[in-house]
């Protein structure tokens, strides 16, 4: 029987979503593509973030999107799975806008975090 729990998410880009778990300083490989859980179950993913207990954390390609894949009996991050899955996402769609923007010629102005914990971006583009 899995212990292994697979969360849908919005993430599609192999990409956006290294960019993201490395700006929210998260250690992740995609070297060993084997999620760890309980009684040495294991699961195959693209992206694997250990944790100090040996339970692994990861994300895993469903064809159409990236799954977070973990055994939650073995949650081991300082936030929950919400708060955790939650700042992933916002970076990953910080990291979206900043990657468009760009290639639609925005100038990138400033960014700054609001108290209640959103990210405000100030793009400009001069209309030519």
């Amino acid at each position: 029987m899995s212990h292994f729990t697979k969360i849908k998410t919005k993430l599609y880009d192999l990409r956006t979503l290294k960019k993201s778990l490395s700006d929210l300083k998260l250690a992740w490989s995609t070297e060993e593509q084997t999620v760890k859980g309980y009684n040495g179950q294991q699961y195959q993913a693209e992206i694997v973030i250990k944790q100090d207990n040996n339970f692994d954390l990861g994300f895993k390609w469903n064809g159409s999107e990236y799954e977070f894949v973990a055994d939650l009996m073995y949650w081991s991050q300082p936030q929950s799975i919400d708060k955790f899955l939650n700042q992933i996402t916002q970076r990953y769609a910080y990291n979206s806008i900043v990657q468009m923007s760009e290639q639609q010629n925005f100038q990138f102005i400033q960014t700054e975090n609001t108290a209640e914990g959103s990210i405000r971006l100030v793009l400009r583009r001069y209309a030519e």
